[in-house]
């Protein structure tokens, strides 16, 4: 049977607006693609999403799909394409709506169908936006039935693979090994040109005209679950055995990366070159999903407000206790329920700029009455402008405090969640939940390599030998690190230990980190638990979704093998 070939042209909610019809046109007639998927939902974006919908009960989608694809239909329709996204986001039904709307209009004849029952809201009171990660065959279930175009609401980004691979291979729920396959490449596709050279620790290693533009990516997916990643020829970018590992290792934890199709064993994945901008990914096994769903929950936290004081020149601690002073006693008469400093050191000495003198102090403060961190905070700021330490300067007065968002997730069982497939012509089919399920265990960690011979040891940065990619998972944040070569691999195994990580990391030092082995890969995963508080939206450290804490990890110095160097 021949390969499925899916390409994405979304990563997120405000990517390229130009990749649909990049994706649609870039192959040729030889690389004609079968299915085109968009990934617009982030924990984030859910959030967002809800509060428009607050001021428009009609909206609750990504219209940025809807623009996309009035200068695509026609092109897609043409091609045989068939488009599978979940830019539906809180209001799957009226995006459908609006697309067929758009059709007519048009006068593109395409069937639309869309997939419902994540929406979990009502019974999560207080909850601005409660939803379950449906799986794909909601999604299959819309194909097998002729649509041309399936929205979504909230499925699991990997979703989009497997729906459509279910629909075309006809894979029932119990072929767990060719749905964990699809599942993978879900994976590496969903963001994007995080797979095809975008974000890449290694950048450095290639024409920095090569990753200008990079194309995005495709799978040839086989009936048996194999998948090769490419991208359309002459495109920018590059994938290789690095851009898909990295993208492997994104958002993911141990050895297990469960959903509700399949628990995929990320530890059984083996990829292989296959040439220029080809990379294999077999032997991926895998079992019966958990009989449980995770529900995204997302509601309003409350009002932050912040002042950020630059402190320029000599003194700097000394200037940051003086104005820190100076504003815990104006903060102790409101009281905000949250209040935190951080010191920033840009600064250098003999610096040949203001700005390379000068560090920053930020001030954030949190409180569920907006009153309390309002126009207050920024006019005592500002009163000290004379009044506090030399070349007091403020980044931006505040004004009135802004809402922030909480982000957690909550399980609740497969066979209390309605997943429905609505078809073009009204049809409902109830899409029925897993029946073989397994609940989660921890995998045993695998045995390491034989260590490096010792040798001569040089002080350097980790990323001269290892690449990372790190994100976030609700108040979490994972790093993964990889290796390039054997030797590297036995190094960095037996090297980078949690306590390792933690040193290295002051930031992770008092919380629970847990580090996962995966050898096919040669790569760690560690997950740090609490790291973003409750999530992006509440914005609780400087990097709030973790994106650069792999990055920072990579420049600190540890002693490395000079012949790894």
């Amino acid at each position: 049977m021949t390969p499925l070939r899916i390409g994405n042209a979304s990563g997120f909610y405000g990517d390229r607006f130009d990749a649909m019809r990049e994706m649609l046109t870039g192959g040729g007639p030889a690389g004609t693609l079968d299915v085109l998927t968009g990934d617009y939902l982030a924990e984030l974006t859910m959030l967002i999403l809800g509060r428009d919908r607050l001021k428009d009960p009609d909206a609750g989608y990504a219209r940025t799909f809807l623009r996309q694809l009035e200068e695509c239909l026609g092109l897609a329709h043409d091609r045989g394409v068939r488009i599978v996204t979940n830019a539906g986001g809180l209001n799957p039904a009226g995006l459908a709506d609006a697309v067929r709307e758009l059709a007519d209009r048009l006068g593109i004849p395409v069937r639309v169908a869309h997939v419902e029952g994540d929406d979990l809201t009502a019974r999560h009171p207080g909850s601005l936006a409660a939803h379950a990660y449906l799986g794909g065959f909601g999604i299959a279930a819309c194909l097998r039935e002729g649509a041309d175009v399936v929205v979504t609401g909230r499925v699991t980004d990997a979703a989009l693979v497997t729906g459509p691979a279910a629909a075309h291979f006809g894979w029932r729920r119990t072929d767990h090994d060719r749905l964990a396959g699809a599942v993978v490449a879900g994976h590496v596709l969903e963001c994007g040109t995080q797979a095809t050279g975008g974000n890449y620790a290694h950048f450095a290693d290639h024409d920095p005209r090569t990753l200008h533009h990079p194309g995005f990516p495709l799978a040839e997916l086989h009936e048996d679950g194999t998948a090769v990643i490419t991208k359309h020829p002459g495109t920018g970018g590059l994938v290789d055995l690095g851009t898909v590992t990295a993208q492997l290792l994104y958002e993911t934890a141990g050895a297990r990366y469960a959903g509700p199709d399949v628990t995929a064993r990320l530890d059984t994945a083996r990829l292989t070159h296959e040439g220029p901008d080809r990379v294999r990914i077999e032997g991926v096994r895998g079992e019966a999903p958990p009989p449980t769903l995770k529900v995204g929950l997302n509601r309003l936290g409350g009002y932050r407000n912040e002042v950020a004081f630059v402190l320029t020149g000599l003194d700097i601690e000394a200037k940051a206790a003086l104005v820190r002073a100076q504003m815990t006693e104006v903060l102790a008469k409101s009281m905000p329920a949250d209040v935190r400093w951080d010191l920033a050191r840009n600064d250098h000495p003999d610096a040949p700029t203001e700005e390379t003198a000068s560090a920053l102090l930020r001030l954030v403060v949190r409180d569920p009455d907006q009153r309390t961190v309002g126009r207050a905070l920024g006019a005592a700021a500002v009163e000290l402008a004379l009044a506090s330490y030399p070349g007091f300067h403020v980044l931006a007065p505040p004004g009135n405090g802004s809402p922030y968002g909480v982000f957690e997730d909550v399980y609740v069982d497969q066979d209390t969640v309605e997943h429905v497939a609505v078809l073009h012509d009204g049809r409902r089919i109830p899409v029925a939940p897993a029946r073989d399920t397994l609940v989660l265990a921890d995998v045993p960690e695998p045995a390491l390599p034989e260590p490096p011979p010792l040798g001569p040891v040089k002080r350097a940065p980790l990323g001269l030998v290892a690449g990372a990619r790190s994100g976030d998972k609700g108040g979490n944040a994972n790093i993964g690190v990889w290796a390039r070569t054997d030797d590297a691999w036995r190094w960095l195994a037996h090297t980078l230990t949690t306590d390792r990580l933690r040193a290295l990391l002051p930031e992770t030092a008092d919380l629970p980190v847990t580090r996962h082995t995966l050898p096919h890969l040669r790569a760690l995963n560690f997950v740090v638990e609490g790291l973003l508080g409750e999530g992006v939206a509440a914005q609780h450290r400087f990097d709030p979704q973790a994106k650069a804490l792999g990055e920072w990890l990579r420049s600190r110095h540890l002693d490395i093998p000079e012949s790894l160097l």
